[in-house]
């Protein structure tokens, strides 16, 4: 395979095929390694927010820490603060320093975390360990949504991000099963069975980092900082790997190499350059937010509250809802690159909200039970589970990669401090006060989210599929692109 890079006068101004190389690779076992070693994030993460709420009694017995329900509260907040501090900052880092430093870094943060969680001794080194779990686990979010974005062929992008990221909902099966083993009194003593929890999440980390170790750097990334022959050698050993062989693609890019973006450059890109497309990955993820955190961090107080359900039998009722957001992606996730996205991403999140509208009236005319309701959300969060993950998709793929990870890091910051910490709030106290009515309302305001959300992409959203990443937002140091004949 010849090389496509080309030196002009200026000797920072590079010609090369690597885009159209990556975007005409056929699906191989290589992609495939690439997608279970670096989607492990979302099924880490759900298995972290679910045990963490499993063990939240435990946790006050005084043969674990014996804290306090404030400070149970109080150490999720932690989590959620950390995973903020660490999109922001690690998102930063992976545009400035590569995908592939950071994906290795932010999971060794996780990994040591976790396992000092484990050998946790009261709430303040509790609380501390969760902080600096969630600055790992936010710090992926950024690094690894822009590597498969960069890796993946543009005619699978959709399906793979949104199966991905919905592989959060394996995390939160994997959770629940597991609380159900160590939190048996039963089966392991309780003065341990907690810490177990939080080293098998360990476990997992140890085994997906040694897989990641061999997983090469981005070549898109390698490309837009100068290194265009190693990029080019990169996939090349990508294509040996697929088993590829053929001529040299038509399309190239030539990008100037000495460009290097500030800061105030990125947020320029945001704001001034792409105004429309930052509100879009915005109102998506401050609509998904909300209602994931209003309904599914809720769940058990609304089943315990207006159905009688009890605390230990609120598992049984968590595995049904979690299959439904499980298999919206899958089964929904091919449409995304063929229908297209504003079709598919305004469609599920209007569908979604509309379903919502109706589980409301239902519950607030009280002709719902404990398993109907959950049935309802199961239903709704099929189509819910689709949108949330194309939340992300989109962040990842209609910016420049100069500026990808910090644009992810941005929408999922606000999304979370917006939508994430409000829903929890509200409906908490919605449903503190045992009013069916007041709750309906609650449902319905995450309705009027969705709705806008949907409405938001159908109008302004961008068709990026089956498109390849430089033509839906070239990179900043471009200069031209070229199609040969």
């Amino acid at each position: 395979m010849r090389t496509a890079s080309t030196s002009f006068s200026r000797p920072s101004l590079q010609t090369t095929d690597v885009p159209a190389r990556l975007d005409r690779l056929p699906w191989s076992h290589w992609h495939r390694v690439v997608v279970f070693a670096l989607g492990i994030t979302w099924i880490l993460d759900g298995l972290e927010v679910t045990v963490v709420g499993a063990i939240g009694t435990r946790l006050q017995d005084p043969h674990a820490l014996g804290l306090t329900a404030a400070q149970v509260g109080a150490a999720g907040s932690a989590y959620l603060l950390g995973a903020v501090i660490g999109a922001l900052g690690f998102g930063y880092l992976t545009d400035r320093l590569g995908r592939k430093r950071l994906f290795l870094v932010t999971l060794t943060v996780y990994l040591i975390a976790t396992l000092a969680t484990a050998a946790s001794w009261n709430f303040a080194s509790f609380a501390a360990f969760r902080l600096v779990t969630g600055l790992g686990i936010g710090g992926e979010y950024a690094a690894i949504n822009s590597t498969i974005d960069e890796l993946i062929p543009a005619r699978h992008r959709g399906y793979v991000d949104l199966a991905v990221n919905g592989s959060w909902w394996i995390g939160t099966i994997a959770g629940s099963a597991e609380s159900l083993v160590f939190l048996n009194p039963h089966v392991v003593d309780q003065s341990i069975g907690w810490r177990l929890v939080f080293g098998l999440g360990a476990f997992l980390g140890i085994a997906v980092i040694l897989i990641r170790r061999y997983l090469p750097e981005s070549p898109r990334w390698l490309m837009t900082h100068g290194r265009i022959l190693e990029a080019e050698a990169v996939v090349g050993d990508i294509e040996r790997e697929a088993g590829f062989t053929g001529a040299p693609p038509a399309s190239r890019i030539t990008l100037d190499s000495a460009h290097r973006p500030r800061f105030v450059d990125i947020v320029g890109t945001l704001i001034r350059r792409y105004p429309a497309r930052t509100c879009v990955a915005l109102g998506l993820m401050v609509a998904q937010a909300f209602l994931y955190n209003a309904i599914f961090f809720t769940e058990a107080l609304v089943l315990g509250t207006f159905f009688n359900v009890r605390p230990q039998d609120v598992g049984w009722y968590i595995f049904p809802f979690a299959i439904g957001n499980l298999l919206g992606p899958l089964l929904l996730g091919r449409l995304f690159d063929v229908v297209g996205r504003r079709a598919m991403i305004g469609g599920t999140y209007v569908v979604s909200g509309l379903l919502l509208g109706v589980t409301a009236w239902l519950f607030g005319a009280g002709a719902l039970d404990a398993t109907t309701i959950t049935v309802c959300w199961s239903i709704v969060f099929f189509f819910a589970s689709a949108g949330a993950s194309a939340a992300y998709l989109t962040a990842s793929e209609i910016f420049p990669i100069e500026a990808r990870a910090q644009a992810i890091a941005f929408v999922y910051a606000v999304g979370t401090l917006v939508g994430g910490v409000a829903a929890p709030i509200l409906f908490g106290a919605l449903i503190a006060s045992a009013s069916r009515t007041s709750v309906t309302i609650g449902y319905l305001i995450g309705t009027g989210f969705m709705l806008a959300g949907g409405l938001i992409e159908w109008f302004f959203g961008v068709d990026a599929e089956r498109r390849s990443l430089e033509e839906v937002a070239p990179p900043l140091g471009a200069i031209m692109s070229h199609h040969d004949g």
